[in-house]
């Protein structure tokens, strides 16, 4: 599944290529995760310039000039391809059509991806905006006993991280993602919150550098722990894995277990 800084690489390809541009016409193909009906989304949204994208944690948002915005969870398998006057891309969920003949398909074999119309807005705070501190931090962690890895995931708690980047995260702030929140010291809290703001912002860099016009798919080959090619970290340590709840953790020795 697209994470932050994969979300945030395909939108800044994606205003390159729509911004401003006419919506002409939009096609709901498969409407099995679809919250509005395709009538409702023709209504608001044809005719309509869009003004630009967001990200919000996992998804992004196409937000027109009148207002409304069109929601988009790509979830496990959803991806976006750009295209010219028509279409042919299999599995496509709903398709946008510019006037100037530039469409956007957004796909799903599983057809699992999720399209809203006006989606509610987020409660909790995305992991790179400022709302995410280290007294929010420290206040949250202090009344979970659950394991840090799966507060992190949790997107009730943080916008924007999954399950690779947790693991990431964790090993570069030297922490166990089997610690217990409510065991981890201060002075560690402060450097998981520098570990989430700095790993997230340089993988944004890595993808654009190593994929300038991604749009879709991941990116993973930087990755120093969450990476099925390599045996050790960088320090040394032999990278364990462990599987469980459907997904696989990765971490080493050098992450201290707080519990």
């Amino acid at each position: 599944m697209p994470e932050l800084p994969d979300l945030q690489a395909f939108r800044r390809n994606l205003e390159k290529a729509l911004l401003h541009k006419k919506l002409a016409s939009l096609t709901v193909k498969n409407a099995k995760k679809m919250h509005a009906t395709p009538a409702s989304l023709r209504s608001a949204l044809e005719g309509q310039p869009l003004e630009h994208i967001r990200r919000v944690g996992k998804e992004l948002h196409f937000v027109f000039k009148n207002g409304h915005v069109l929601g988009m969870h790509l979830m496990l398998h959803g991806k976006l391809y750009l295209f010219q006057k028509k279409n042919e891309e299999k599995y496509t969920i709903i398709e946008l059509l510019f006037e100037d003949g530039t469409g956007l398909a957004l796909t799903d074999f599983q057809a699992q991806a999720a399209v809203t119309l006006d989606p509610a807005e987020k409660t909790a705070p995305d992991a790179m905006s400022e709302e995410l501190n280290e007294n929010y931090l420290r206040t949250q962690l202090a009344k979970k006993k659950s394991n840090i890895k799966k507060y992190l995931i949790d997107q009730n708690n943080i916008l924007g991280i999954g399950n690779a980047y947790a693991d990431e995260i964790l090993w570069d702030a030297r922490i166990s993602p089997f610690s217990i929140c409510n065991k981890i010291p201060a002075e560690n809290i402060k450097v998981l919150l520098k570990s989430i703001k700095n790993i997230l912002q340089e993988a944004e860099k890595k993808i654009l550098k190593s994929h300038p016009d991604i749009i879709n798919g991941e990116v993973r080959d930087f990755m120093l722990v969450h990476n099925s090619k390599l045996k050790e970290s960088p320090g040394g340590a032999v990278i364990q894995k462990e599987i469980g709840g459907g997904r696989k953790t990765y971490f080493t020795a050098e992450q201290v277990l707080f519990e």
